[in-house]
């Protein structure tokens, strides 16, 4: 019997047109499961005929895009978010998409549903800063052919488009000019285990002591977990040694405002009693006392190099994936000890 007029077509109805099950229409209309081609082709099909383009989900189906990208990232895992979203906006703005944004907090579980949320947005595309251990989510994004590109965190893959910071030869060259003034017991906080930020890192650190005529000495590393509590309990563990260390890497901003937070604590003099470097340059590393030495990421290329990046997949599916690592430049200031 025809439809009237008033009534709205249901995915009950694409369903029935096309021969196929309401969950297919479903998986079609949200792209949360890879369908057939020939299926597909009839969903699609069949929600033309039955003007099925009340809403941006289905409109997108059938116009090929909603023009809007999402952004499914850790909040509490990137003290320079702020800086980073603000990039990404105006890159996105500027190309006539708008940005949908998710908070993964950091875990693989929420990170999938957080995917499969902006997804089933229609989303045409996606900006991921990949959890620990989220191999899984990347593949399937990869195998269902959705445009992403990772974004801080790189992976070894060569499949999928990434961009972040160049991390090893940076925390080399911190580590390095450490051992440049003198020191020989250079402790290092690392970041979140499992993280590619963190293993890079630690290996530049690495890289950078042995380039210092330094061996490595793993009871000077302690694990910060990326978090201003786990920065202080980390630099707490390094004091109790015997011989304690004389100078320290720190891996992130967050970690560096627990180890700001235990010098105080401990009476330690930043520069003097211990010289210490970090990796991020948050907004206010010139206006402690003394001014932070660190490594400052280049932001906001990041995220306009990312849009364009996701934007250059959306239009051609078929091209070559891309890696960018961008050079982040040393901020010389006076926590290392230099005057």
């Amino acid at each position: 019997m025809p439809q009237s007029k008033s009534t709205r077509p249901t995915q009950r109805d694409i369903a029935e047109l096309a021969g196929v099950s309401i969950t297919t229409v479903s998986h079609v209309v949200n792209g949360t499961r890879a369908v057939a081609p020939e299926t597909k082709a009839a969903v699609l099909e069949a929600i033309e005929q039955t003007g099925y383009t009340g809403d941006a989900i289905a409109r997108s189906l059938v116009t090929g895009g909603t023009r809007s990208i999402g952004v499914a990232i850790s909040l509490l895992a990137n003290p320079y978010f702020a800086a980073l979203m603000q990039a990404i906006e105006r890159e996105a703005a500027t190309a006539g998409y708008t940005v949908l944004l998710a908070d993964t907090h950091d875990t693989v579980q929420t990170e999938q549903d957080t995917v499969r949320t902006l997804r089933s947005r229609r989303v045409d595309g996606l900006l991921l800063t990949p959890s620990s251990g989220d191999g899984a989510v990347i593949s399937e994004l990869v195998s269902l052919g959705a445009p992403v590109v990772l974004l801080d965190r790189l992976t070894t893959r060569t499949d999928v488009d990434q961009v972040g910071s160049e991390n090893i030869q940076s925390t080399s060259a911190l580590t390095e000019h450490l051992a440049s003034l003198g020191h020989r017991r250079i402790g290092l906080i690392s970041g979140t285990a499992g993280l590619s930020t963190s293993e890079e890192r630690t290996l530049g650190y690495r890289l950078g002591l042995g380039r210092g005529g330094l061996s490595w000495n793993p009871e000077l590393v302690a694990c910060g977990y990326s978090s201003k509590e786990g920065g202080a309990q980390a630099l707490r563990k390094l004091l109790e040694l015997p011989e304690k260390p004389t100078a320290l890497v720190v891996a992130n901003d967050s970690m560096m405002v627990g180890v700001l937070h235990e010098t105080r604590r401990a009476g330690l003099r930043v520069g003097e009693d211990l010289a210490i470097v970090g990796y991020d340059d948050a907004e206010w590393a010139d206006l402690v006392e003394p001014p932070l030495t660190t490594m400052s990421q280049p932001i906001e290329e990041i995220g306009r190099r990312a849009v364009r990046l996701l934007l250059a997949r959306i239009a051609d599916p078929n091209r070559p994936p891309e890696t960018l690592r961008l050079p982040p430049r040393l901020m010389h200031r006076h926590s290392c000890g230099c005057s």
